[in-house]
């Protein structure tokens, strides 16, 4: 049996709106998959337009990000970070209004060397999925007066959408300034206290 490219696009259409990673057509008859194809968007160069691989993505490290009054501020520079605890505002930024997970909007902190880049900045394409995680990722969410700290950017992308850690481990006034510190966990690691990152904490964060 054959299929139009035109009942195979519609399908692949209606895979991909859906958030569907693949997609297999079948046969009414025998009810054996006659095509199997691969829905996984490709990401691409900005500048050159080809698409990049896993190995030619650049790579973020850590990521800091500040959630105040409906905004969402992300930074990946840590001087640029605790400037912006200082004083309150980022010289250079790039603003997305409504990208947030709950509508906010998402504030990009930038470099002085950075500000003319936009989006081919290390937080904005990690966002993007226009880059990847190096191999021990750091990240902290300021957000009512807590400090998240994170190992695992996934654990972050979650208390970014929920607003909250499923698992963790709570240091009351823990903070260098005495704030709340909340450690967060995952399947894996939610038994073991998390010594090492409470050590990378302080070490990063030290005045």
């Amino acid at each position: 049996m054959r299929f139009s490219k035109a009942v195979l696009g519609s399908a692949m259409a209606a895979a991909l709106l859906a958030g569907c990673q693949s997609l297999e057509v079948y046969d009414p008859d025998s009810k054996k998959a006659v095509v199997n194809v691969n829905l996984q968007p490709a990401v691409f160069d900005p500048d050159s337009k080809a698409p990049l691989t896993d190995a030619a993505k650049p790579k973020v490290a850590q990521l800091f990000e500040v959630h105040h009054d409906g905004r969402i501020y992300s930074f990946y520079d840590f001087a640029e970070y605790q400037s912006f605890l200082a004083v309150g505002e980022t010289p250079f930024q790039l603003t997305r209004i409504g990208a947030g997970p709950k509508g906010e909007t998402m504030v990009f902190g930038l470099t002085k060397d950075d500000k003319k880049k936009g989006e081919k900045t290390p937080a904005v394409m990690l966002m993007d999925g226009k880059a990847d995680v190096a191999g021990e990722f750091y990240g902290e969410i300021k957000r009512h007066g807590r400090i998240y700290v994170f190992d695992n950017k996934a654990d972050m992308d979650g208390v970014r959408q929920l607003g909250e850690a499923v698992f963790m481990y709570t240091e009351i006034g823990g903070g260098i300034n005495g704030e709340t510190v909340v450690y967060v966990l995952n399947k894996g690691n939610n038994k073991v206290k998390p010594v090492k990152l409470m050590e990378k904490y302080h070490a990063i964060n030290a005045k």
